[in-house]
C-alpha cells in the first residue's frame, strides 16, 4: 500500500486538513506528517506518532464511498434505491469508522513504525497542451500488514427512504477491496487487501 497523505504541510493544510470538522481535528492532521520527509514535498506518505503509522478514519471512508459508489453505477442490486447522486450522502451520514487513527502492524507482530521502501513512478496527463509526463513518490509497506478498525452504521427500515446501508452492502464493498485496493494507485494494483469479521 502507498501512502497518500502530503508530506507538504501547506498543501496538507490547504487541501486536506481544512476539511477537518474542527480546528483540533486539523491541527493534530499537520502534527502527524512525519518532519523528516516534509523536505520532500511531492511524497505522499503515512501519518505517524510516537506509536507508529496509520491512516485515519476518513480514508477508510473514502474507499467505502468509491466502493459504494461502484456498486451504484453498475446497478448492482445491493446498492438498493442509492444512486450516484445519493451515494456519498449516505456514506458520510450513515457510516462511521474507529477509532479515528487506524495503525498499521505487521500480521501477528508489533506496530509498524517507519516504511522500509518508496516508490517512484510516473504521473501522466493529457492536457491542452499535450500529454505531460511528471514524477510522484509514495512511501510504501509491505503486503501483510493488517489493520483493525470497526465498521458502525444506521440501518433505515423506512421503505421511502432513498438513503439505506445494509450490511450486505458494506460487505459487498469490502470484497470490491481485494480487486480494487486502498491508498495512491489503486488502478496499479496497490493496497489489494482481504478482510475478515473479528465478530464473526
Amino acid at each position: 500500500m502507498l501512502g497518500s497523505s502530503s508530506a507538504n504541510p501547506d498543501l496538507h493544510k490547504e487541501f486536506i486538513a481544512a476539511k477537518a470538522p474542527d480546528a483540533d481535528k486539523a491541527e493534530e492532521e499537520l502534527r502527524a506528517l512525519p518532519v523528516e520527509l516534509q523536505l520532500e514535498k511531492a511524497m505522499t506518505v503515512f501519518p505517524r506518532d510516537d506509536k507508529g503509522l496509520f491512516l485515519w478514519d476518513y480514508q477508510v471512508k473514502g474507499f467505502l464511498k468509491e466502493a459504494i459508489g461502484i456498486a451504484c453505477e453498475t446497478g448492482n442490486t445491493l446498492a438498493g434505491p442509492l444512486t450516484k447522486w445519493t451515494h456519498k450522502r449516505a456514506v458520510d451520514s450513515l457510516i462511521f469508522i474507529e477509532p479515528r487513527r487506524i495503525y498499521m502492524r505487521l500480521k501477528g507482530g508489533p506496530w509498524l513504525v517507519e516504511t522500509p521502501d518508496k516508490l517512484t513512478r510516473p504521473l501522466r496527463a493529457d492536457t491542452m497542451q499535450g500529454s505531460r509526463v511528471a514524477l510522484a513518490t509514495s512511501e510504501q509497506v509491505p503486503a501483510g500488514i493488517t489493520l483493525e478498525f470497526t465498521i458502525n452504521w444506521l440501518e433505515c427500515d423506512n421503505a421511502k427512504s432513498k438513503l439505506k446501508i445494509t450490511e450486505d452492502l458494506i460487505r459487498w464493498a469490502l470484497n470490491y477491496g481485494k480487486l480494487k485496493g486502498l491508498g495512491q494507485w489503486r488502478s496499479g494494483g496497490f493496497g489489494r487487501f482481504e478482510w475478515e469479521d473479528a465478530a464473526a
